[in-house]
């Protein structure tokens, strides 16, 4: 029976210590969490800086994963780098060793008074002003965490066949690896390294568990603690995953090298330990903070190394799958620029055709609300979007090789390529468009569907002249691609008055109204920039200065 209250009691004092850390760290968030975040936000390369905010941050909140998580959160969203993040949750793993030091301040006897300190945010809990509240929330979280440890001390106390039965288990073992094993599956279960450690410095204060023992169990806690880190990857990019693949390789890596470091000569570092430290409990806090300055300062160097590793081990499927989007560009070509200069050319012709088939598919998809190609859409988009940044970054490189007369190609080709990226933006608004419409159960009449199918005939006519005058770089056509742009800007007119007398007379819904509007625009956007693209191969200057000289 008294095995069985003993065993109540430590669950018990766990559970409350877990609530009390987690309660304690909330107040801290409360209190700090938007300063912290944009602090957090504005670290640059600066690898001590990261280290040092990020241990400043996490100090402050008493939570590892919550300074994690939230680097994770810039990562994912391309506000900070992975080498900025990494650095940033190091610091973290120095900052949480704080939660430690708290924790072995209830071996001494002064830390039965701790447990005030509920009570007294219990009280401040009531009070209206949101800061006297978050503080209110720390105290208790505070003095329950004394509350629950000195209640596990009191279980171990109470039962010496508890103490014996986990003496025997750890003796059993007595196989540091193994011990590390042990933390760390733990901690993953808790998902808090600092109840890991909390819970074996409670049992070092009683005796209940060997000093040695509790060095290797927190040792393991490390490791263990980054199943929060990649708990919070999942469904992020792909570069917050590499975040977290490198800050398990970090982990594992360095607690093997201490392991190798510390086993051999553990009798000398225990008393060592012990004698420096007025208490065992206190000595094992000790541990984790000189272990974790330690070894987190010196991965500092290798994490550019770690990250290239990570690179390796995750692989971008979507850079993969976009890279097959550049059928003609690579940077071996920039040795010979005339060859150079013609490949770019395919490729942005290679461009245009996507972008020529997605426009095709937008409208479609607008006009019939047919969403059989959603998909694809999405994917053409993101392609029209990968090859626009490689093929200007390529043409930037290519500028400083080619002759004059072929820097001014490439100058033309840059409005080229923009005005190509922009049709693919609007087929991608047609896309968009078009989910709206579905959302509020509206559709096209028929009417209104020929005169788009008209007007999207003459754009297509358009996308021809276009592609030939791009591709053979001649003015004949110019005149015919000039016409058809206006006849797309009197569509316009002629469509949107048509438009609103069918409002007039009840023959088409008012709510339509956007939609068609936008869609008659968008189209004529479209024609503007293809004649940009016909025009800036035989007229950078434009279209206007052309149709003086020639046209008038």
């Amino acid at each position: 029976m008294e095995l069985a209250q003993s065993i109540i009691l430590l669950l018990v004092g766990a559970a409350v210590f877990i609530i009390g850390m987690n309660m304690m760290s909330g107040g801290l968030k409360k209190s700090t969490g938007r300063s912290l975040k944009r602090l957090l936000n504005r670290i640059k390369d600066n690898h001590f800086a990261g280290l040092g905010i990020g241990t400043a941050v996490t100090a402050l909140i008493q939570s590892s994963a919550a300074t994690s998580v939230m680097a994770l959160g810039f990562i994912n969203a391309g506000a900070m780098s992975i080498f900025q993040g990494v650095c940033i949750i190091l610091g973290a793993y120095i900052g949480t060793t704080v939660t430690g030091l708290i924790a072995s301040l209830s071996s001494f006897p002064v830390s039965h008074y701790f447990v005030l300190l509920a009570v007294v945010g219990v009280i401040l809990m009531f009070f209206k002003k949101e800061r006297i509240k978050n503080i209110g929330e720390i105290l208790a979280g505070l003095g329950l965490l004394f509350f629950g440890l000195n209640t596990m001390s009191d279980a171990f106390k109470n039962s010496a066949e508890l103490t014996g039965g986990i003496q025997s288990f750890f003796l059993a073992i007595d196989f540091p690896p193994l011990l590390i094993l042990i933390g760390a599956v733990v901690t993953a279960l808790f998902q808090s390294s600092s109840a890991t450690s909390g819970i074996a410095i409670a049992m070092v204060s009683t005796g209940a568990l060997e000093f040695n023992d509790a060095i290797y169990l927190v040792l393991g806690a490390t490791i263990g603690t980054v199943i929060t880190t990649l708990i919070a990857t999942i469904g992020s990019n792909v570069n917050a995953k590499r975040t977290g693949i490198i800050c398990l390789i970090i982990r594992v890596f360095t607690a093997s090298v201490a392991l190798a470091i510390y086993w051999p000569l553990s009798s000398f570092f225990n008393e060592l330990l012990l004698k420096a430290f007025a208490s065992p409990a206190l000595a094992v806090a000790m541990f984790l903070v000189i272990y974790n300055v330690i070894f987190m300062v010196l991965a500092l160097p290798f994490v550019r190394l770690f990250e290239k590793l990570s690179i390796k081990l995750i692989k971008d499927k979507d850079e993969e799958k976009m890279k097959k989007s550049l059928k003609y560009i690579d940077k071996h070509l920039l040795n010979t620029p005339s060859i150079a200069m013609m490949q770019v050319k395919k490729e942005i012709i290679n461009m245009m055709d996507l972008s020529y088939n997605n426009i095709q598919l937008g409208f479609k998809r607008i006009i019939e609300q047919d969403n059989t190609n959603d998909k694809v859409i999405i994917e053409t988009e993101d392609k029209i979007d990968y090859i626009n940044n490689k093929i200007t970054d390529f043409m930037i490189d290519l500028t400083h090789t080619v002759s004059i007369s072929e820097e001014k190609t490439l100058g033309s080709y840059f409005h080229v390529v923009n005005d190509i990226e922009r049709i693919g933006d609007h087929a991608f608004n047609f896309y968009e468009s078009s989910l709206k419409m579905v959302d509020n159960d509206l559709s096209f009449s028929e009417i209104a569907k020929k005169e788009f199918n008209d007007m999207f005939d003459v754009v297509n006519q358009m996308f021809a002249l276009t592609l030939t005058i791009f591709d053979n770089g001649t003015r004949e056509n110019l005149k015919k691609l000039h016409d058809l742009e206006n006849q797309t800007d009197e569509l316009k007119n002629i469509l949107s008055t048509a438009h609103y007398e069918r409002i007039q007379k009840h023959e088409c819904k008012m709510e339509n109204s956007p939609f068609y509007t936008t869609l008659v625009s968008e189209l004529e956007r479209v024609a503007d920039h293809l004649v940009n693209i016909g025009y800036s191969i035989v007229n950078p200057t434009g279209d206007d200065l052309f149709e003086k000289k020639i046209i008038n």
